[in-house]
């Protein structure tokens, strides 16, 4: 039998469930940093998010957050961004759902912003009704089959 050398196994490095989304303040932007929504998940701890001011930026998850806070497409971000590089930004913080909603509240993000709200993202609005999902069948086509 091989020699146990670690301190623990899969379970360790999981770690403790840290409740964080029970009630925290709400963080407002300052100098030098923007809020962003995710387009997409990049791999290797980078996204691509639309900021506010309307920019495309390469964003690099930190590392206190890196498998701690699941970052998904749509979701409110706040990400710091750098004096030599336009393009590439950190991200600092991940609001939640109901904080992204008082965020808008505020005005702190513009009316133009879609908030996903989980994986459905907004399905209680009828848009125009051209999305229904299904097909209704004369009672002659079913004869023909």
């Amino acid at each position: 039998m091989p020699k146990n050398k670690g301190k623990g196994g899969k379970n360790r490095k999981r770690g403790k469930n840290e409740a964080d989304d029970e009630k925290r303040e709400l963080v407002f932007k300052e100098d030098g940093q923007e809020y962003a929504q995710v387009l997409r998940m990049l791999g290797n701890g980078r996204c691509e998010a639309m900021c506010i001011d309307g920019t495309k930026r390469l964003c690099h998850i930190r590392g206190k957050m890196h498998k701690k806070v699941w970052i998904a497409a749509g979701d409110i971000i706040l990400v710091g961004l750098r004096d030599y590089q336009d393009d590439k930004a950190d991200v600092i913080l991940k609001y939640m759902p109901d904080e992204a909603r008082l965020l808008k509240a505020y005005g702190e993000l513009p009316d133009g912003v879609r908030l996903n709200e989980g994986i459905g993202g907004g399905l209680d609005e009828e848009d125009d009704g051209a999305g229904n999902d299904y097909i209704e069948f004369e009672d002659e086509d079913i004869d023909k089959i």
